[in-house]
């Protein structure tokens, strides 16, 4: 967990891929949606691109240069359970209640939650849940 924090711990890296699981993936667009200092933003781009998590992507608009967009890699859409967690535990612990947008089964509409299971794909609750060595 500490590795992981390592990445991904700062507000600003944890906005911006949130940005990017919302489809955002154009600098501009991101720097406007997040009101972020250029430099930061730059920054923490490059590190997310050079974790693995990000990839730019070249794009071209009629008439505009050549710019960069930065899209989700594998690496980064793994991510997804640990956002949906952070976004249930923000529900049940600071908002109170749910959130503006929500994650759902596209063909169903209805909402996805996440869930510890064994490798049966039997729902466990979290006071059955034990940390033990790895084998």
């Amino acid at each position: 967990m500490a590795m992981a924090a390592e990445v991904l711990g700062d507000r600003w890296t944890l906005l911006i891929l949130r940005e990017a699981f919302y489809g955002v993936v154009r600098y501009d667009d991101m720097r406007e949606d997040l009101n972020a200092p250029r430099s930061m933003l730059t920054d923490r781009l490059a590190k997310l691109v050079e974790n693995g998590i990000l990839s730019r992507k070249s794009y071209q608009e009629a008439g505009d240069r050549a710019r960069q967009a930065y899209v989700l890699t594998a690496k980064g859409l793994a991510l997804a359970p640990t956002f949906m967690a952070m976004t249930a535990w923000g529900e049940a612990h600071v908002l109170g209640g749910p959130a503006p947008v929500m994650v759902a089964d596209k063909d169903t509409g209805k909402p996805l939650k996440v869930a510890l299971t064994n490798d049966d794909g039997e729902v466990v609750d979290l006071s059955k849940a034990t940390l033990t060595k790895s084998t």
